[in-house]
């Protein structure tokens, strides 16, 4: 029976007692008469609240099961036909469903779980109180620990790392040394804010990355090598040519004792004088390298973008003129601030300007454009962009190797000495460019 109708008639056959009992009183029917129906109508008042009651309780009763998670309760069903029978079907499918949900909830927790503890990257998620939620197997093994209660105990592992994690921000990262019984470990710390149901807790990941910089390293070094072997021999073998044939011939003259006319002398003076002009090109070579080698640490100030933008203009007007080259110049917001070092960052800007103007010598309708702004990881970026030539695509993996360059005249120091200014600021330079259509060189600057 569908509970309504149960209902219903219960009320129904109430209201028809109450409505008896208030006939019996007008037409005073006997003491007897009305004692009756007044027992009949408390006993149907009662047998309708249980009626209501028993319904709701079995409600309560469900809902408090959803609300502590306990879908194990099977409702008995008699398939007796009854309101009651009907109610423990529904509520035995609606459990049976939610089992199945928290089952398979469960299934991808210990999936995901399982597949976090497995990564070969570093992984930590602790809460704003620094409690730990998840800590990894290969994070344990970088850290050199079984456990981690709260974030604050990573201090006694690396101050540094300890340092990093709690002071970087969503994108940020930083590269940490840290000692470990296997050896020297170079870790790339990255960390991601994040809210989860009104909870802010952090996601860092550690990668192991020393075998990658130590093979980087290498190569940078047989790259430096090759460089210097190149550039030292090619000062080298003229000088020491030209000096065995200037001794040779010296030699041969005394030996005859001969004079030396006019015309010889001046052929020694010209011989001396080359290796005078390359030994001052090799000095000019490791003054170069010694620049590269040793640059200041930055000494950190607040720039206003805008100013610094006006100094460049000025500072290559004559030759934007002389070029006919258009400068343009977009800053967003106008008082965007920039904290670094004001010489050496002006220094990164004069050098790739520098290079633009020389790009776009062979084009028509030239600029430069320069831009500063703040993306959407709230970093603050320098672009200085050009409508030249474009950098070849084999060129564009080597334009940062220190002395490689495409002009005729240059020492090839300029983009590398930037972009190590650029890593004492814990920035970067990114470059994209296009044959025929141009260059860009992003400097990023971590906020």
């Amino acid at each position: 029976m569908d509970f309504r109708v149960g209902l219903l008639g219960r009320v129904l056959a109430f209201a028809a007692t109450l409505f008896i009992l208030a006939y019996t009183i007008f037409n005073d029917s006997g003491v007897f008469s009305i004692s009756l129906f007044i027992i009949l109508a408390v006993a149907q008042l009662v047998f309708l609240v249980r009626y209501a009651d028993s319904s709701f309780k079995k409600v309560r009763q469900f809902l408090n099961n959803i609300k502590l998670s306990n879908y194990a309760t099977v409702y008995p069903v008699k398939f007796d036909g009854t309101e009651i029978d009907d109610l423990h079907i529904e509520f035995n499918a609606i459990l049976a469903k939610l089992k199945e949900d928290q089952l398979e909830k469960e299934a991808n927790y210990h999936y995901f779980r399982t597949v976090f503890q497995h990564l070969s990257i570093g992984l930590i998620t602790f809460e704003e109180d620094g409690s730990i939620q998840i800590l990894n197997t290969a994070a344990k093994r970088m850290l050199n620990i079984q456990l981690l209660g709260n974030i604050s105990e990573i201090a006694k592992v690396n101050k540094e790392l300890h340092h990093a994690i709690h002071h970087l921000r969503t994108g940020g990262s930083e590269l940490i040394k840290i000692a470990h019984p296997d050896g020297i470990m170079q870790l790339s710390v990255y960390v991601i804010e994040l809210v989860l149901r009104d909870s802010k807790f952090k996601l860092v990941s550690l990668q192991n990355i020393q075998s990658e910089l130590e093979e980087k390293e290498m190569e940078a070094w047989q790259n430096l090598v090759r460089v210097l072997t190149h550039e030292i021999m090619n000062s080298i073998a003229p000088i020491s040519s030209l000096a065995a044939t200037l001794r040779d011939d010296l030699a041969g003259k005394a030996k005859g004792k001969e004079s030396l006319n006019a015309d010889e002398l001046e052929d020694y003076q010209m011989g001396i004088s080359t290796i005078e002009k390359r030994s001052e090109g090799l000095i000019n070579f490791v003054s170069d390298f010694r620049s590269l080698a040793h640059i200041p640490t930055p000494k950190f100030t607040a720039i206003k973008i805008s100013e610094l933008f006006e100094r460049l203009q000025l500072l290559f007007q004559n030759q934007l003129d002389q070029e006919q080259v258009k400068m343009n110049i977009s800053i967003q917001p106008d008082d965007l601030l920039l904290f670094a070092d004001c010489s050496l960052i002006e220094q990164v800007i004069i050098n790739i300007t520098q290079n633009a103007i020389h790009a776009v010598k062979e084009v028509e309708g030239k600029w430069v454009k320069l831009r500063a702004f703040i993306d959407e990881n709230g970093k603050i970026i320098i672009e200085v962009s050009d409508n030249g030539k474009g950098i070849e695509e084999e060129a564009m993996g080597k334009i940062f190797i220190p002395f490689f360059t495409t002009k005729k005249r240059g020492s090839g120091i300029g983009l590398s000495l930037s972009k190590q200014i650029m890593r004492r600021h814990k920035g970067n330079i990114q470059v994209k460019s296009k044959l025929g259509k141009g260059t860009t060189f992003k400097l990023i600057f971590n906020a």
